[in-house]
């Protein structure tokens, strides 16, 4: 029974996290037959505004009406979403419908973990299974392009979206017939004007930062408001949450030290790993002169190694504290940034592949221990409200993360080629010989070089900041089943 239960939950997060990215290889073609490719940014953005925000309310409500029915509703409405993408007719349409499929991802990740922390009572199954969908996450945002391109080429982008349909009707149907749960009836308050509240806020900051990033219009008053909202609604939803019997996100959660030095590393990290999906591809194709399939099988050893990392991480449970497997995965992570801030222009290429597998391999070993730390902290009311808490710090960092190295890297390489005397170089030319005059293509390379090397240097500071903070957890003593209860 656990076994068609974990496939299950194995299948909706392959298709959750692939619908991030498997957008990617279709663009040309769904510009070309929609128009309006200026708002191409916002079918990827969109998604991940709407997972981000959903998220804690998702684990809030699971926690009061059980964990079954809102991952059921959370696959519905992932499915109508996709339904309607595949049928849209314009880019408006594709963006609305788009939101629609987040806000039903948003249910998958933090109720899947919540699931699972049920269902396996032994922190090393748990540990092992939490590695398992860890990894799948992993595989998903690298196999998602390829596929992809695939559908595109074969049938139509529509596809992409269609392919859904029956395999989170399976999920649907396994979780449906096989999922018992025994959900406690009591009358609940639900928190509607602190998730209003904070879907506003969060809108407003995460709008800001991608438009932001996008134009580079920082003093724009429209970023100012938004920020000046965010600001406003953020201290609005902290003191509705104090006076609220049953809060959205518990502010007793940062009190415990455990699941707050969680929540740090996981900004961090996660702001690791989108560095390298982002601008890897970038060095490889600009400053190596890969072609862009090339580039985009670079990133392959980061899920082989993540997938690795996970059954090395089950195996340690039991064997190491989790403090423990957190410095030694953070120690992992560390080591890859050095060596892919040491990188040059003249490095030979295994030498990239070798430290994007070795950060996966980190980065599998820690995440499912994240979760392991989270869900033996708090009691199993607050479980779902503390995973979704985790998950929406994952999201909120990897926006963040997208959006701050953005800029980093539009004023390094404006910078750069002012200096070279090349401002008016038009650094969105195919990077290839025949796509940029010759006596421009060594100062292209060098420009795009520049903007990558500083942002590895950047993701080197975050996991070496990782590395320290884990430190701290091995300060913090386990809190006993007692003590979890008797603080909440």
């Amino acid at each position: 029974m656990r076994k068609k239960i974990m496939g299950a939950l194995l299948l909706v997060t392959v298709l959750a996290a692939m619908e991030g990215t498997i957008v990617s290889t279709a663009v040309p073609r769904i510009t070309s037959d929609l128009s309006g490719i200026e708002l191409v940014s916002w079918v990827y953005a969109i998604y991940m505004l709407a997972t981000a925000v959903s998220t804690p309310i998702y684990g809030k409500l699971a926690d009061l009406f059980g964990r079954k029915k809102v991952i059921l509703t959370g696959i519905i409405i992932f499915l109508v979403g996709s339904v309607l993408c595949g049928l849209a007719f314009s880019m408006g349409q594709l963006i609305f419908y788009r939101a629609i499929q987040g806000i039903g991802a948003g249910a998958v990740m933090p109720v899947t973990m919540t699931i699972i922390g049920d269902l396996y009572s032994e922190a090393k199954d748990r540990a092992k299974a939490q590695g398992w969908i860890s990894a799948v996450w992993g595989v998903s945002g690298v196999i998602g392009p390829l596929l992809g391109g695939f559908l595109v080429d074969s049938l139509t982008w529509r596809y992409i979206f269609f392919l859904n349909v029956p395999f989170g009707l399976i999920a649907f149907f396994i979780l449906a017939t096989n999922y018992k749960e025994q959900v406690t009836k009591e009358k609940h308050y639900i928190d509607y004007i602190g998730a209003v509240t904070f879907s506003i806020g969060t809108i407003a900051f995460l709008y800001a930062l991608l438009t932001g990033s996008q134009h580079q219009n920082w003093g724009s008053p429209l970023i100012i408001a938004l920020f000046a909202v965010a600001v406003v609604t953020y201290i609005g939803f902290f003191f509705i949450e104090k006076k609220s019997p049953e809060p959205l996100i518990p502010l007793n959660l940062f009190a415990n030290k455990s699941v707050l030095i969680v929540n740090i590393l996981t900004l961090l990290v996660g702001a690791v790993v989108i560095s390298i999906t982002v601008y890897l591809p970038i060095w490889s194709q600009g400053v190596m002169g890969k072609s862009a399939t090339a580039a985009g099988f670079v990133l392959m050893p980061m899920p082989i190694c993540w997938t690795f990392g996970a059954i090395i991480s089950g195996h340690l449970v039991g064997r190491l504290k989790a403090n423990w497997i957190i410095t030694l995965g953070t120690a992992i992570v560390s080591i890859a940034s050095v060596v892919l801030f040491s990188v040059s222009s003249h490095s030979p290429a295994f030498l990239i592949y070798v430290a994007v597998g070795v950060l996966g391999l980190g980065m599998g070993i820690i995440t499912p221990i994240f979760m392991l730390i989270i869900q033996a902290s708090v009691t199993a009311k607050k479980r779902g409200v503390a995973v979704a808490l985790n998950t929406f710090t994952n999201t909120f960092s990897q926006t963040l993360g997208s959006a701050v190295f953005g800029t980093i890297f539009n004023l390094v390489t404006l910078s750069e080629a002012k200096k070279v005397g090349s401002a008016d170089l038009n650094l969105n030319s195919s990077f290839e010989a025949h796509g940029v005059p010759q006596n421009q293509l060594s100062q292209l390379h060098d420009i795009l070089s520049a903007g990558v090397h500083t942002i590895y240097g950047g993701t080197m500071i975050l996991a070496l900041l990782s590395f320290g903070v884990s430190w701290l957890l091995l300060r913090v003593k386990e809190t006993s089943q007692a003590e979890i209860r008797k603080s909440s």
